[in-house]
This record gives C-alpha cells, sequence and structure tokens, in this order.
C-alpha cells in the first residue's frame, strides 16, 4: 500500500533532503511540497488524500504549530509528524498541545523516519529519543515549564533594567535619578512598570525575581 506524505518546509533544500530519504522506500509517495502553513492549507482544499504530513516549525506567514492545529480541525484523519531541528520545550509542548502524532529532529537517519512514519500510521507517537526525554520531563514537572514560560515572558526595556541594577545595589529613588540624569518621578514610573512586568509587589520580590531569571 502506497502511502501519500506531504512535506511542509520553507527551506527548498532541507525539503529535497527529505524527499531524498523517503526515496529510499518505494512505498512512499510525495503528493506535494508546501513553502508554509497557509500554503498547506490551500493544497489540501484542492486535494485532501494525504495519508501524513511531514511538518516543520518555523516557517512565514504561518507556522508548523498553527497549520497543524488548523489540519487537525478540519482533517483529523491526516496525521502529522513535526520534523524540525528545533527541541525547545515550548515548541514541543505546543505542537504535541496542537495535535502533531509525533517529533522527529531532521538529523534523524532515513530509516528512523521510515519507522517513525510507519509508527505514526499504526496509531503510535514517534519521536525522536531525546524529544521522549523531554516530553517526559514536562510531563512529570508541568508547572517547571510554566514557570520557565513565565520567566521567558519577561521583557524589560535597557532602561528598566539599568533602574532595577540600581535598585538591588539599595539605592534609593533620589540616588538612582541622579545616576541615569532623570528626575525621581520618573524613576517611580519606572519600578512601577517594572512590578508590572515582574508580577511583583516590592522591591524586594523584584529584585529576586530578576535575579532568579537572570535578568540583572
Amino acid at each position: 500500500m502506497i502511502t501519500k506524505i506531504a512535506i511542509t518546509e520553507d527551506n527548498f533544500f532541507l525539503a529535497k533532503a527529505v524527499q531524498e530519504k523517503l526515496s529510499l522506500y518505494e512505498d512512499f509517495k510525495i503528493k506535494f511540497f508546501a513553502d508554509n502553513g497557509k500554503d498547506l492549507i490551500k493544497k489540501l482544499e484542492k486535494d485532501a488524500n494525504v495519508d501524513l504530513i511531514l511538518m516543520d516549525i518555523e516557517m512565514p506567514v504561518m507556522n508548523g504549530i498553527l497549520a497543524t492545529e488548523f489540519v487537525k480541525h478540519r482533517y483529523p484523519q491526516i496525521k502529522i509528524l513535526i520534523l524540525t531541528v528545533f527541541d525547545n520545550d515550548e515548541n514541543i509542548f505546543n505542537a504535541i498541545k496542537a495535535g502533531a502524532d509525533g517529533y522527529l529532529l531532521k538529523e534523524t537517519s532515513p530509516q528512523e523516519l521510515q519507522k517513525s512514519i510507519m509508527e505514526v500510521l499504526e496509531g503510535g507517537a514517534a519521536m525522536s529519543p531525546s524529544i521522549a526525554f523531554k516530553t517526559l520531563k514536562l510531563l512529570r514537572n508541568p508547572q517547571e515549564f510554566e514557570n520557565k514560560k513565565c520567566e521567558e515572558d519577561i521583557k524589560l526595556s535597557p532602561r528598566e533594567i539599568e533602574v532595577l541594577e540600581q535598585l538591588s545595589r539599595g539605592l534609593n529613588y533620589n540616588i538612582i535619578a541622579q545616576n541615569l540624569f532623570l528626575s525621581p518621578s520618573t524613576i517611580r514610573k519606572h519600578i512601577e512598570n517594572i512590578y508590572k512586568k515582574l508580577q511583583v509587589h516590592n522591591k524586594l520580590e523584584a529584585i529576586e525575581k530578576a535575579k532568579s531569571s537572570r535578568i540583572i
């Protein structure tokens, strides 16, 4: 039985490299290539007779996570195997949440890719060993991931970081204002913004969270 596969990858050379790996197996047929998630959806609207999609994550117009979510909602029968160079926790978590049936790194050998495709088509969940390990960690410590995600979302301006660094040295508002050539009221405003962004209520909490998040 021939397995019809779509490759969604914005890098032409990487897409061809995947095609070469699949060409070693006669029971795989490349149905089409898509440059991004939006391109994939357009092609599926014309012909959704696809068994499996090999999906990259980082793509312009529409990334692989959003495309996976859309395809799984519209075409739940199509299997999706993420094939990417990105192995960070957030991508793994979001891909699984979006409905991906497996998650592989692009360094995967032709033999491993073939085995993973067959595993997914049979209802399994194929993952590269390092991805499987990270997934287990996410499942065992979901709170740790959420905390880490919150920390990654903290974005202070360069000026706010300067104010926070001065604050961590025990300096008062007037001294910080003199050092940074700003008015005390401006310093107060910066500190208010810092508290909001860090989601803290006082100076000690702000300094402690900034240090644990390696902002200062």
